[in-house]
Order: structure tokens, then C-alpha cells, then sequence
């Protein structure tokens, strides 16, 4: 079915960026609202980074500019979503409240001229956003103009964790409601080890530096602590603004994939819209691929409905080591490859691109020369298109393949001390994503204790930290026939990062029919073989077989003659275990054999087809990042030229085409 449109009475996909008119005299202003209209803009962020124009002073409230913007957009028929500028604390504040400045692990006072220069747990910041956001929904929670409240900006992405007094003892307050007494969290924690015992509260510190490595279970409590930190100071402001506007949906932007500290699964119920925002990382190959990880994971994050691409580039970002800019036509597809993965909405950073400033360098939707510029022309081009796209909102996307991604899990994996360091939670993700993009597997993403019915496949890269409740929502979908692939150093540990009793794979050691007698990490380098021909690196294992039958096994290598992939069947299902990490093709010779055949076959690798769906119809999305025109059978109307196709739909090299299917079921 239809859902709902993410902005209400926006009556096409959401186009458009972030809006800085402070940058700017107030003649651009007109300009830019006539290039908005050129442009199909239908909807700007505004104000993110203005509190210290909007509070020159403490108690000091200033609204006469943004009063004038707000008026000049609701003429021109663009819709705003209004920004509370709290992840720019104005100098004053710093100055005045030198507590509000954060502190790393080793004691060092961070400070401003900066962004996110905040302790998250800070009395003193919370007062002040707390009374500009009262200011800012108060005025403004019924201009017409606005059809969107946007809080802060990209949470723990500049400063994730803040180690002072202050959030030492917000720390300590945190524990004390999760475990109650300090015997119940002595034991979480294994405080026996190193006689690290604790007999006072007051003796606990977040994890700070230390001559060696700090307790794991400490350390994987304050990253949960720090991300509710975060998540408090969003639900205040959040909070503030809907007992002014409770009809205007409200919401921030993630940074999915690119934020490491913030678990975004506990974030989804708190916005009324998922946002993303998402930058190719441009001297990777092969970035396309990426891009289309993190909409699936903003998607899930969703829980399958439309999303909203917040920010990405129309061309060069600025913080790489080199900036590449976009080639023609990279920034169109990347658009609507994000739109072919459910999202309703193609924002950008930013409207004009700045002449001064630590961005000035980032690409805008409108460049430094202006209309004169490749950029421009582009950008009103995707415009138009994206007017043309209407009938795709609130269609949405069709999965048969799951995929687990757990942020908890990637915290712990990546601690201190852990049997090899090139083992990391991305990497045999990636891995695992990669071969399924390839092979035209539409996947959703889920968490690791999510309802697995009706997939087809479910794919679990690195679940190394894995809770009793996740092994059994994977049991009884094996159990019910389904499919399952499980990656080595997964189910190792529970919630606190204490080894499953009973040996390895802890959770999932019944389930997959195997007992890893030893972890046998390679050195830098060093390959081991199968018997299928297929190499690994970075990882090997000793197994015993407790009721799971071999697959494949090693030819050498400290595990020489044993078991490298195996198969357990439980139930009407079967659930593959992989103890190695074979290169790319090697990977995908074994997958090959174990999953179910694509529902897409028979294309080039490099073409995406997705597929939405509503009540309105089924629209295929075909996108080649080849250099070669692509033919793919289909039928339907084109939806931005109206031609129609009858059997094959041709698509040009590195183009996209979208079409209203007829026929298809």
C-alpha cells in the first residue's frame, strides 16, 4: 500500500538542501528564492548553524532576519524545515559556561570556533538549547512556510563521547539505573579480573586513558551511555517543539555507515522521519556500492518506509584527503539511486556554496560561478526529473534477502585486544553486501532480533556480540526452512562482552553444528586454501563437527585438513557457516552455492534493478554504472519522457531510467 508523504502538502519528491542565507546579503536573497524556483526546490533547511545570530546575547533573541527569509520562501511556495541551531553553541556561551566545553579521554579541554563544541550531558547547554528551541517553536510553530522541524545536526558525528566531571557523573547516575545495585554490575562487568571491584559509585570513571587496555565491559556501557546522552538532548529538543507544533513531523539527520558511536536503531522511533545524510567516499572504487549499503540501512532503519536523503553533494566534498569532483552525469544517478532504494526525498550541503569558512571548498547546488557553472545545470535538470518522479512517493521497496547489522556488535568487535586487527565489523559487511548488490539480491537490513519471516536468505556478516533473543529469531527461521549464512567471529560474546559459557560460537554454537576449538588468526599477508581452490585471509579456525557436515575444507594453513565451511540443517531449514575470509570471487563461489538463485539474473553486475511498489502500481528503477548502453526486459511507460517500452527497456551507459511497469503482478 501508499503510505503516507513524508512533507504534507508537498505534491512531488522532496528537492533541495541546506539553506545559509546569513552568509549572504539580503539582495542574494531574492536570487537565490528565483534560482529555487529554476531549480524545482521545493523544500530548504534553514537556521542549523544560527544560533549565535538568533542569540547575540544570553536572553538576547534577534528573529527580524529569519522572520524576513521565512516570509521571502513562503512567497515564493518553498517550504522550510525549520532547524534548532544547537550544534553550534555561540561563542558567548563557551565563554561564559566554560563547563559546556567537552573533554577527550586524556583530560584535553576542547573549544570553539568549531561545530559541536558541547558536552551532551552539560547542565548549562541543555538550559540554552532548551531556551532557544522554546524561542524558535514558540514564534515559528505556525508560519506557513514551515513543513518540517529539523533538531541539531548530526549527532556524535564531531564529538561522540565527552569525558568530564560532569558526564562522569551523568555516567554514574546512567549505571545506576540500568543495573540498580553495584554487586549486580560488579558481576557484569567481570570486575574480578585485575582486582577492578567496585564499593562506591563514586569510584567508577569513564573509561579515561590508562597505562593499558580498560575494561571492555566499562567501555562498551559508556558508548551506550554517550549515545543516550545524545538521544536525551534530541528528545528535549524534540520534545519543546511538539507541544507547539504537534502536527509538523520532526526529525535529525543520521550519518549512517559514517557514525560508528551512534546507535541509530534506538533512534528510529524517536523521528517522525528517517534522515540520512550520505557522502561518496570519492577515491574509492566502485562507491556506487556503498551508497546503495547505507540507503538499505537507512531504509531499514525506516522499517521500510520512504526516507529522506538529507544531505549528499552535488559534487567535491571538502574533508577527504582529495576531493574528486563528480563526473557528469554521477550526480544525477547517485540521486536516484538513492530514490530507487526508497527514499522520497534528494537533499543536499548546500544551497550556495560559502566563500569563507572550513566549506567553502564543499561543491552546492549552486557553485561559486553560479548559473554559469556544469553543477547548476545539472541541478535544475535533476529538478525537473524529480517532478516527473511524483508517482514514486510512498511506493515502497521490495526485499527478499535480510542482512544483520548491529552497531552494539561493532563497538565491541573493535575494542582492544581482540585475536587479530584486521578483523573489522564494516569490512565483512561490506564483503557480504557486495556480493549480494552484484548479484541483483535486494536486501533489507535489519537488527539483530528482528522477525526474519518470509526472506527468502538471511545473511549474518559479523555478529560478534550476539543476545540470546537474536540466536533464537535465527533458529526458528532455520527451523521454519529458511536459509541462513553466518561469517566467522560471530556469537562470541553477550551484552556486557563476556565469552558464551561453553565454548565458541557461544549464542549460535547449537545452530550452526560446530564447536571452534581454536581461533587461528593468519599473519599480515599469509593466505590459507580450500579444497574448491578459493584462498582466505586474516582468519582461519580448528572446528569440530557437533551435527553440522563439511563443505569445504583446508588444504593447508594451521587448520590444514579440517573443516572451512559447513552446513547444519535444522529443522526444514539450513543454516552455512564460513571460518575464513576469501578474497571477492572467492567469496562468491561459495555464496553461489549456497543461495537461493537471484530473482534478477542474467544482467551485467554493475546495473542495479529495484523495484517499488503501491497501490498506484510497480515502478522498475534500472541504474548502469556501466559504459555501456543496457537492455533489460521490461514493459511500461517511461515516467519522464512517456515513451512507452514493450518488451525491452534500454538504458544508456551511466543513465537511469524509470518506468511504470504494466504486466507484472
Amino acid at each position: 500500500m501508499t503510505t503516507p508523504p513524508l512533507i504534507t502538502g508537498l505534491d512531488a519528491i522532496v528537492h533541495g538542501g541546506d539553506y545559509n542565507p546569513e552568509q549572504w546579503p539580503e539582495e542574494v536573497w531574492h536570487e537565490d528564492v528565483q534560482m529555487m524556483r529554476e531549480a524545482g526546490v521545493n523544500l530548504v533547511n534553514l537556521g542549523m548553524f544560527s544560533w549565535a545570530l538568533l542569540e547575540p546575547e544570553e536572553g538576547v533573541f534577534t528573529f527580524d532576519r529569519l522572520d524576513r527569509i521565512l516570509d521571502l520562501l513562503h512567497e515564493a511556495g518553498i517550504r522550510v524545515g525549520l532547524a534548532t541551531p544547537t550544534a553550534a553553541p555561540p561563542a558567548w556561551l563557551l565563554h561564559h559556561y566554560p563547563g559546556v566545553r567537552p573533554q577527550t579521554s586524556t583530560g584535553q579541554t576542547l573549544f570553539g570556533a568549531a561545530r559541536q563544541t558541547l558536552c551532551p550531558s552539560s547542565p548549562d547547554y541543555a538550559r540554552a538549547a532548551e531556551r532557544i528551541t522554546e524561542q524558535l517553536a514558540r514564534r515559528y510553530a505556525d508560519h506557513p512556510a514551515v513543513a518540517l522541524w529539523h533538531v541539531h545536526n548530526e549527532y556524535g558525528g564531531a564529538m561522540p563521547a565527552c569525558y568530564c566531571e560532569v558526564s562522569a557523573e551523568a555516567f554514574r547516575g546512567w549505571l545506576q539505573k540500568r543495573y540498580g545495585r553495584l554487586d549486580v554490575l560488579n558481576n557484569a562487568w567481570g570486575t574480578t579480573f585485575w582486582g577492578q571491584s567496585y564499593g562506591a559509585w563514586e569510584q567508577i570513571t569513564p573509561p579515561r586513558q590508562a597505562p593499558t587496555a580498560i575494561n571492555p565491559a566499562l567501555q562498551l556501557d559508556f558508548l551506550r551511555f554517550c549515545n543516550d546522552a545524545h538521544l536525551q538532548c534530541y528528545r528535549r529538543e524534540r520534545d519543546i517543539v511538539r507541544r507547539h507544533a504537534p502536527n509538523t513531523p520532526i526529525t535529525t539527520n543520521f550519518m549512517i555507515v559514517n557514525c560508528k558511536w551512534i546507535d541509530y536503531w534506538s533512534w528510529a522511533d524517536e523521528v517522525d522521519i528517517v534522515a540520512n545524510d550520505h557522502y561518496l567516499q570519492a577515491e574509492e572504487e566502485d562507491n556506487h556500492i556503498e551508497l546503495a549499503m547505507a540507503a538499505d540501512v537507512t531504509r531499514g532503519l525506516a522499517g521500510g518506509r520512504p526516507w529522506l536523503l538529507m544531505e549528499h553533494s552535488t559534487s567535491a566534498v571538502n574533508w577527504q584527503p582529495r576531493n574528486l569532483a563528480k563526473r557528469p552525469g554521477e550526480m544525477r544517478r547517485n540521486s536516484l539511486a538513492h530514490v530507487a532504494r526508497g527514499a522520497d526525498g534528494v537533499m543536499f550541503f548546500q544551497w550556495r556554496a560559502s566563500r569563507f569558512g572550513a566549506e567553502k571548498f564543499h561543491s552546492a547546488m549552486v557553485p561559486h560561478n553560479g548559473r554559469r557553472g556544469r553543477v547548476w545545470g545539472e541541478v535544475v535538470d535533476l529538478g525537473r526529473e524529480l517532478g516527473e518522479l511524483s508517482e514514486l512517493r510512498g511506493s515502497t521497496v521490495r526485499a527478499d534477502t535480510a542482512l544483520i547489522w548491529d552497531w552494539q556488535s561493532w563497538w565491541a568487535m573493535e575494542l582492544e585486544w581482540r585475536p587479530t586487527c584486521d578483523h573489522t565489523y564494516l569490512e565483512r559487511f561490506r564483503a557480504f553486501y557486495t556480493w549480494l548488490w552484484r548479484t541483483h539480491r535486494t536486501v533489507d537490513v535489519l537488527p539483530p532480533e528482528a522477525d526474519l519471516s518470509g526472506y527468502r536468505m538471511v545473511v549474518v556478516p559479523s555478529l560478534y556480540l550476539t543476545t540470546p533473543a537474536a540466536a533464537e529469531e535465527l533458529t526458528r527461521y532455520v527451523r521454519a526452512g529458511g536459509t541462513v549464512v553466518v561469517s566467522y567471529f560471530s556469537g562470541i560474546v553477550d551484552a556486557n562482552d563476556a565469552v558464551h559459557p561453553g565454548g565458541h560460537p557461544g549464542a549460535l554454537r547449537e545452530l550452526l553444528g560446530v564447536e571452534i576449538d581454536e581461533f587461528l588468526p593468519l599473519r599480515d599477508g599469509e593466505s590459507v586454501h580450500l579444497d574448491n581452490g578459493v584462498s582466505g585471509t586474516v582468519w582461519s579456525e580448528r572446528i569440530v563437527l557437533t551435527g553440522a557436515e563439511r563443505v569445504l575444507s583446508y588444504t593447508d594453513g594451521p587448520a590444514a585438513g579440517g573443516p572451512a565451511v559447513t552446513r547444519n540443517t535444522v529443522g526444514a531449514g539450513q543454516v552455512w557457516y564460513v571460518s575464513t575470509r576469501p578474497d571477492p570471487d572467492g567469496l562468491r563461489a561459495v555464496l553461489d552455492e549456497i543461495a537461493p538463485p537471484p530473482v534478477v539474473d542474467g544482467l551485467p553486475e554493475d546495473v542495479e534493478v529495484l523495484r517499488r511498489t503501491s497501490d498506484r502500481g510497480s515502478f522498475l528503477i534500472t541504474v548502469n554504472h556501466t559504459g555501456k548502453e543496457v537492455d533489460v526486459p521490461a514493459r511500461g511507460v517511461d515516467l519522464v519522457d512517456g515513451t512507452r517500452v514493450e518488451q525491452t527497456l534500454t538504458v544508456p551507459a551511466e543513465g537511469v531510467r524509470v518506468l511504470r511497469e504494466e504486466g507484472t503482478d
